[in-house]
C-alpha cells in the first residue's frame, strides 16, 4: 500500500473510532434533532476540514523536526492517553447543549462555528497531529476529515432513525481498547528502535 493510501486508511480508522461517543458526535446528534441533516453535515465537514488541516500542518512540522523513534514513542504514549480519555467519556456542557439548541441563524455557519470551537484541543485534533508526524499530511488530512464526518453522520443517522444513542458504554470501551492497542504497539516499536 503506498504512503497516501496507508495514511488515508489509518487516519480514517483512528479518527472514526476516536469520534465515537465524543462530544462533537453528541453535538451532531443535537443539531440533527433541530435542523435538516444536509446543512448540519456541511457545517461539520467544513469545520472538520479546517481544524484537521491545521492539525496536519502542526504534525507534519513536528515530524520534520524530531527523530522518528522519539516521535513513535510520543505517539504511542499519546494513544494510551487517548484511550484513558476515551474511557473517561465526554459530555456536552449545558452551554454547549444550549448553543446547539438555540441556533437560529445560518445553520451551516452556526454548526461549523460550534464544531470548529469544540474540536480545538480535542482528542481527534491531537490524534490527527500525532498521525501527521508519522504519515503524509495529505492522506492524513483527507482520512481524518472523512473519518470524523463519517462518525458524525452515523450519529445523525442513528439519532434521526432510532431517536436514541448507541450503547455508549460499549462504544467507549471498544474505542479505548483500540487506542490502548495502537499505543502499546507504537511504544514497543519505538523502544526497540531506540535500544
Amino acid at each position: 500500500m503506498n504512503g497516501f493510501l496507508a495514511a488515508l486508511a489509518i487516519s480514517f480508522g483512528v479518527i472514526f473510532v476516536a469520534e465515537l461517543g465524543d462530544k462533537s458526535q453528541l453535538m451532531a446528534l443535537t443539531f440533527a434533532t433541530r435542523f435538516r441533516a444536509a446543512p448540519v453535515l456541511i457545517g461539520i465537514t467544513a469545520a472538520t476540514a479546517l481544524v484537521h488541516l491545521v492539525s496536519v500542518g502542526i504534525g507534519y512540522g513536528l515530524g520534520a523536526a524530531l527523530p522518528t523513534a522519539w516521535i513513535s514513542l510520543l505517539a504511542g504514549l499519546a494513544f494510551v492517553a487517548f484511550g484513558a480519555w476515551t474511557l473517561r467519556g465526554d459530555r456536552l456542557t449545558e452551554e454547549e447543549k444550549g448553543r446547539a439548541e438555540r441556533t437560529s441563524g445560518s445553520v451551516i455557519l452556526a454548526v461549523g462555528g460550534a464544531f470548529f470551537l469544540a474540536e480545538l484541543g480535542d482528542k481527534t485534533m491531537l490524534a490527527t497531529i500525532t498521525l501527521a508526524t508519522q504519515h503524509g499530511w495529505f492522506g492524513t488530512w483527507i482520512g481524518s476529515t472523512v473519518g470524523m464526518v463519517a462518525a458524525d453522520a452515523l450519529a445523525i443517522l442513528v439519532g434521526r432513525l432510532l431517536g436514541r444513542r448507541l450503547p455508549e458504554r460499549v462504544i467507549r470501551y471498544g474505542a479505548a481498547a483500540l487506542f490502548f492497542v495502537f499505543g502499546i504497539v507504537l511504544s514497543i516499536d519505538a523502544l526497540i528502535e531506540l535500544l
